[in-house]
């Protein structure tokens, strides 16, 4: 068992954009002086490329006898002020300096943290601009440099790419904990009488989270998918990694069933109480079952076999990408290389084998199966074996074919499909691409989703048989650098928070090359009430990026209180977080915010933000005691006061509080009980932080 844990204690976080002050000053006792008249102790010159002089004795800055003159003299040179001990973060809030251009000013500083290790927080770095003989106090807000837990250097960098620079000065350099001003926020409101419907607990699920995540979390769910489960050979525990690493054949541990990583995961998943959505493999082929289980490994664009690719296996030269040293894909090529055809024998023998070893899907066995892995990305992902775009029709012959099969392997499981990867594919087939084509028109000019699910509804009608019981697709965020990706910059932060929107706003246009409103959740439903009734909506990949920070544990947190109010029946995020990552405590904050398996209420009940963009709200009512759970998020670096207003319900006179924010990213924190009236509460609510309130009835 692993030492980290989601441990619990009380503090709060309060922040402000960067500020510059060209008066004034702002002490408090509690202040870490880095830099005053002299380098303070437990602090160490590490600088490049600098010429560092810690004793200048002009310009100084009033009150101080010496300031810190600093000339670039290479580009990206760095001065460098390192912590020994690391400097625990938590109780500061502001990186503050003053600075002086000199008799030139206008050099380029960027201005960054290190964390304990050293690591350089380069992707919450702030520019400074610096003035000519004139000193300017800056403030900048720690979270906007990334606040690691632990600072281990505070860094002045050359941003330029300039050999040389005229050298400025600084003073006065500190941490300081001054509290921020509060702002008023949106008023907010509860009416637990109205927009009440249950909240499915299979939204808080995740694709391969490791054991102590699923048990900390209470893990409803857990897929088996991806890439690579599109091509797994369950009798040989091999998978095929297709064009995510040069098409080859890679052996998941013991050849043997008895071990299997499939057997393992479910295994995994019973011991933590969660429930496997299994993948099976529509496309046709399977890893060769003799395949060697040491490098070199079969592949699926040999260099020895169709000549010089563009890029290599690192560590096997004869395995290639499948494009040729001109640029263009290699066609052409024998699938059998790598790969033995399959049917669905090869799927209903695993179930076969999965069902007389875990039990059925009503007996605590798999509960539910993928249809395949995003089947329009198959002429890419797989071309090694699937060069040609699937259509319409293929998706829709080896659905009914493959769901049908699964039907009669396992009465009582669940089937998902069609498992597409996004936007294009919600519309069009990959024979389209992303526009109507021939496809599209040769099908009644219908939509790719709504046609698909006619079909299943007319299969259904035909036969007497539900074979689909989930609508199941995959979405990403399309704007820039958000999903997948590290905090960024303000701007793409600032993007990351809104673009949550897209979930369910139809009056947000979307801030990509999408340009439309996408309002997923609400257009998917209507999609399935229109063309088949009773079908259940699934998200069983998503990613809103930066589960390292607490940007994205906002966002994450977000994203859980839409699919919960919008009434999702299904989610599974791709990847997991780390354990201690921020990210899984914006899980936690739902699942397990007190560390004894508290969750956020099954019941949803309505809950209104005059600004959602500022201060969003989520509310639902748990069943087993009757609490109501309020969730609220701010999404702004500055704390907000403001009005919880409810109704419909009779409240006890304290509420409890439970908190997430930058100020302890290490744990969620128990804060201090608030008071209610039957009429509301009123709070503050720190910047860039997740407030769980629970609020007891009588």
């Amino acid at each position: 068992m692993r030492a980290r844990r989601i441990a619990l204690t009380v503090s709060l976080f309060l922040i402000i954009p960067i500020v510059l002050l060209p008066t004034g000053d702002s002490t408090a006792a509690s202040d870490l002086i880095i830099y005053g008249s002299s380098l303070s102790s437990g602090w160490q010159n590490w600088s490049w490329g600098a010429t560092v002089n810690f004793a200048a004795t002009s310009p100084v800055h009033s009150g101080c006898s010496k300031s810190l003159a600093v000339t670039y003299t290479a580009a990206w040179a760095g001065l460098y002020l390192a912590a020994s001990p690391v400097v625990d973060s938590s109780p500061y809030y502001y990186l503050q300096f003053w600075v002086n251009g000199g008799s030139q000013g206008g050099q380029a500083v960027r201005v960054m943290l290190a964390d304990g290790s050293q690591n350089f927080i380069s992707n919450s770095a702030a520019t400074v601009p610096i003035k000519a003989n004139t000193w300017t106090q800056v403030k900048i807000l720690l979270t906007s440099l990334g606040q690691p837990a632990q600072i281990g250097a505070v860094v002045f960098q050359e941003s330029a790419g300039a050999s040389q620079t005229p050298t400025f000065y600084l003073d006065d350099i500190r941490l300081t904990a001054e509290s921020p001003p509060v702002s008023s926020g949106p008023n907010l409101s509860i009416n637990v009488g109205a927009g009440r419907h249950a909240i499915s607990e299979n939204i808080y699920g995740m694709n391969f989270a490791d054991q102590y995540l699923a048990t900390t979390l209470r893990l409803p769910v857990q897929r088996w998918g991806g890439n690579s489960t599109t091509r797994y050979n369950w009798q040989a525990n091999i998978h095929n990694t297709g064009n995510d690493w040069y098409f080859e054949n890679i052996p998941n541990g013991n050849q043997v069933t008895d071990g299997s990583a499939s057997d393992l995961f479910v295994e995994q998943n019973q011991k933590t109480g969660t429930k496997t959505l299994m993948t099976v493999p529509l496309i046709g082929w399977t890893p060769l079952a003799n395949s060697p289980r040491n490098h070199p490994y079969d592949c699926g664009y040999k260099v020895s076999i169709y000549g010089a690719q563009q890029s290599t296996d690192p560590y096997d030269s004869d395995c290639g990408n499948g494009v040729s040293a001109n640029g263009a894909n290699i066609t052409g090529n024998n699938a059998s290389d790598t790969s033995t055809q399959i049917g669905t024998v090869f799927v209903t023998d695993w179930i076969g084998h999965l069902t007389a070893k875990y039990g059925s899907a009503q007996n605590g066995g798999v509960a539910f199966y993928d249809l395949d892995n995003e089947p329009m990305l198959w002429n890419s992902t797989h071309r090694d074996v699937h060069p040609q775009p699937a259509t319409y029709d293929e998706i829709l012959s080896s659905t009914v074919t493959y769901a049908a099969a699964v039907k009669a392997a396992d009465p009582t499981a669940k089937t998902l499909g069609p498992v597409l990867w996004g936007w294009c594919a919600y519309f069009y087939s990959a024979l389209d691409g992303c526009t109507a084509g021939n496809d599209y028109s040769s099908h009644n000019n219908t939509y790719f989703v709504p046609w698909y699910l006619q079909q299943m509804q007319s299969y259904e009608q035909k036969n007497s048989e539900r074979i689909l019981d989930y609508l199941d697709i995959h979405y990403y965020p399309a704007a820039s650098n958000v999903a997948l990706s590290p905090a960024g910059s303000p701007g793409t932060q600032a993007l990351r928070l809104r673009s949550t929107r897209s979930l369910w706003d139809p009056s947000y246009i979307d801030e990509s090359w999408i340009s439309q409103a996408v309002q997923l959740i609400p257009r998917m439903q209507g999609w399935v009430e229109n063309n088949y009734p009773g079908t259940k909506l699934s998200i069983s990949e998503y990613n809103w990026g930066a589960l390292d920070n607490i940007n994205g544990a906002l966002a994450q947190a977000d994203v859980l209180g839409i699919f919960g109010r919008e009434g999702l029946d299904l989610a599974t995020l791709w990847s997991p977080p780390g354990d201690t990552d921020p990210g899984a405590f914006a899980f936690a904050m739902y699942r397990n915010y007190d560390g004894n398996g508290s969750g956020f209420g099954d019941v949803s009940v309505q809950a209104v933000s005059a600004n959602q963009g500022s201060l969003s709200v989520y509310a639902a009512q748990r069943s087993s005691d009757g609490a109501l759970t309020i969730m609220v998020i701010n999404k702004t670096s500055g704390p907000l006061k403001s009005a919880v207003a409810l109704s419909g319900f009779k409240p006890q006179r304290t509420a409890s509080v439970y908190q997430y924010s930058a100020s302890k990213l290490s744990s969620i924190v128990r804060a201090s009980n608030i008071a209610v009236s039957n009429t509301g509460l009123r709070a503050t609510f720190p910047g860039n932080s997740i407030t769980l309130f629970v609020l007891g009835t009588l």
